[in-house]
């Protein structure tokens, strides 16, 4: 074979296999690792909100609407996180369009349910890796279905996820258990850690409830700025997808430290890097999500010099 016929082979071929590759758009940052993790390379994934960004309020533009519209697939996280997009998803569904929410296979009874909105479960579920697996799983299903031919690849793929995850999780786990019982109570902006704090061991206190669509209540800001005070806690944190203000207000009134920013709704910057001692990850990923909370926690919260 000639050489102009071994470059045209190599630039066909790889056309060819792009041109396979199933087109996905996902809506979070979350979701769109999450897929691309079990799709690899026959999946080509289109994230609608970047890093940084808040699902709660979030508007679809006209050119989001577009990539939905020609995507082979859609997957989204459901249980509401997507507030203002729960229309839309409603209508591409009744038109036929391949959309899945990732949360679909949930059971009711690992849901956290607010008192104050029974209606409305808590949907950051990936703050937990046991069910962010669950959430792994159903997408291998749909892409399996989409993808016949692809199953061996999504079912190991999947499989080394799980196995990950799990790694991920005791690793947390051991640095959250390093924090003093009293003090292992963990304040953000938003409910977005509840699920986190219950696979961790930590009791959760978001000042603006699980939405960031409103403002907090005088009231409840007090309540935080005592709590602190009296269990002497060492440290609050931001949220890299909501304001500091309230956070930066409650310090102050506090006189607390801010003990770093975590990561909520959304992801970090792709190929940014993090590490904390024996572990490194990307912060563009679920892994870098994890790792980056976990060692900012137990950081802060942690006396210096303690084992």
């Amino acid at each position: 074979m000639s050489l102009i016929a071994t470059a045209l082979s190599v630039v066909l071929g790889g056309f060819s296999a792009q041109a396979a590759a199933l087109k996905v758009v996902a809506t979070t940052s979350l979701v769109a690792d999450l897929v691309q993790s079990i799709g690899g390379d026959r999946v080509a994934v289109t994230s609608l909100m970047g890093p940084g960004v808040d699902p709660h309020l979030y508007k679809p533009t006209a050119g989001d609407i577009i990539k939905l519209t020609r995507a082979e697939v859609i997957f989204y996280h459901g249980m509401a996180l997507e507030g203002k997009m729960g229309d839309l998803f409603a209508r591409l569904s009744r038109q036929g369009r391949s959309i899945h929410a990732i949360t679909q296979n949930l059971p009711p009874e690992e849901w956290i349910v607010p008192e104050e909105s029974p209606q409305h479960p808590d949907p950051h579920v990936w703050g937990d890796p046991r069910l962010w697996k669950t959430c792994a799983l159903k997408v291998q299903q749909v892409l399996v279905q989409l993808d016949p031919e692809g199953k061996e690849l999504y079912v190991a793929a999947n499989q080394q996820y799980a196995q990950r995850l799990e790694e991920w999780m005791a690793w947390g786990k051991a640095l959250m258990d390093r924090i003093e019982p009293s003090k292992r109570i963990l304040i953000t902006s938003h409910d977005a850690f509840n699920y986190f704090g219950r696979a961790f061991g930590l009791k959760v206190v978001g000042v603006q409830g699980i939405s960031t669509a409103s403002e907090a209540p005088l009231a409840d800001i007090i309540h935080v700025v005592d709590l602190i005070r009296e269990q002497s806690i060492p440290a609050i944190f931001v949220e890299s997808s909501v304001s500091p203000a309230i956070i930066r207000r409650i310090s102050e009134d506090a006189g607390v430290q801010v003990g770093g920013e975590l990561f909520s709704d959304a992801l970090g910057a792709s190929g940014e890097k993090g590490s904390f001692e024996s572990r490194s990850w990307d912060l563009g990923t679920y892994a870098g999500w994890l790792g980056h909370n976990v060692s900012t926690i137990s950081q802060a919260m942690v006396p210096s010099g303690a084992p």
